[in-house]
């Protein structure tokens, strides 16, 4: 694809956009791509606030490796429908919710034959993370891009994880932890937070103009109590050493929103993880970064798949 391709902003040709049925009943938007198909089939699962329709041009890239590319909106956000009364908060009242989703989905997605690999964006790679060491999904080999392994927060994670445990318990809930923006208080514009290729980051505004109701705004009290318990537990789980899968992360060392040295001490204890590092030249949105930090990742991703999930 083109990068200054319009395409960033059209469902391609031959992609499908579909419903899956979770077990309690609870419908979730699907993307699926299946492209030449030949390599092998590719979950990727976005992180907080994200919608399928921001990363086309990620798709396009992996199908163009002979990659099915298959994505789903988180329960509570995209297309996925909402938690709570306000559609534009990020509400949640457990994370195991999350990780059911996943794998339910990924025990009928990973039925078809042939390599079988996970990506994992922000939220997504934590969910990824847990996934895997709980041991609910069996991927050849699983990327984490920017993966929520910790939160960046001014008073400690411990701290502030009893903090907002404390004010979920206050009063409503589902209330938003702050008023808006991807984090309180910081110095820098939300597209600063996330990327510094401005046309890429108008590629998502272009979405929800089209899509207002894929918008999401912060997240609840609840949502951010589970995002610092669910972090935690998985840090400390004595399972994260001995998983057996095969990991690539891909940090960027200035992430204002989640805490890539987190992400490095855990990827130390795990038994087979790959770490590669960007610096100032990225923030948060590594796969939606300008040129230089995307092209790099993405060679980076095509390597570790080649070697950790080769062609059948």
């Amino acid at each position: 694809m083109d990068r200054t391709s319009p395409n960033r902003r059209t469902i391609p040709a031959g992609a499908q956009l579909s419903t899956w049925t979770a077990p309690d009943g609870w419908s979730l938007r699907r993307f699926d791509w299946r492209g030449r198909g030949e390599r092998g089939r590719l979950l990727f699962l976005t992180g907080r606030g994200d919608f399928i329709e921001k990363y086309i041009e990620t798709f396009a890239h992996f199908v163009g490796c002979g990659w099915s590319v298959t994505a789903f909106d988180w329960r509570g956000q995209g297309g996925s429908g909402r938690f709570g009364a306000n559609p534009r908060i990020g509400h949640i009242a457990d994370f195991d919710i999350l990780v059911r989703d996943l794998t339910a989905f990924w025990a009928e997605w990973a039925a078809e034959p042939g390599p079988r690999v996970v990506l994992g964006h922000s939220l997504g790679g934590h969910l990824v993370h847990r996934a895997l060491v709980e041991g609910a999904i069996d991927p050849q080999a699983a990327v984490l891009v920017a993966p929520m392994l910790g939160l960046k927060a001014p008073l400690g994670a411990a701290l502030s994880g009893w903090v907002a445990h404390m004010l979920a318990g206050r009063g409503d809930p589902a209330r938003a932890a702050w008023k808006e923006g991807e984090r309180p208080g910081s110095r820098l514009s939300r597209q600063a937070l996330l990327t510094h290729d401005p046309a890429r980051y108008a590629d998502e505004q272009f979405w929800l103009d089209c899509c207002p109701e894929l918008k999401l705004g912060p997240p609840s009290w609840a949502w951010l109590a589970e995002a610092f318990a669910s972090t935690a537990a998985v840090a400390r789980d004595p399972r994260l050493a001995a998983m057996p899968v095969p990991v690539l992360m891909l940090l960027a060392d200035r992430d204002a929103l989640i805490d890539s040295r987190a992400a490095r001490r855990i990827a130390r204890v795990m038994a087979d993880a790959t770490v590669v590092r960007f610096g100032a030249e990225s923030a948060h949105e590594i796969l939606r970064e300008a040129d230089g930090v995307r092209d790099r990742a993405l060679a980076a991703i095509d390597r570790f798949l080649d070697a950790r999930a080769p062609r059948a």
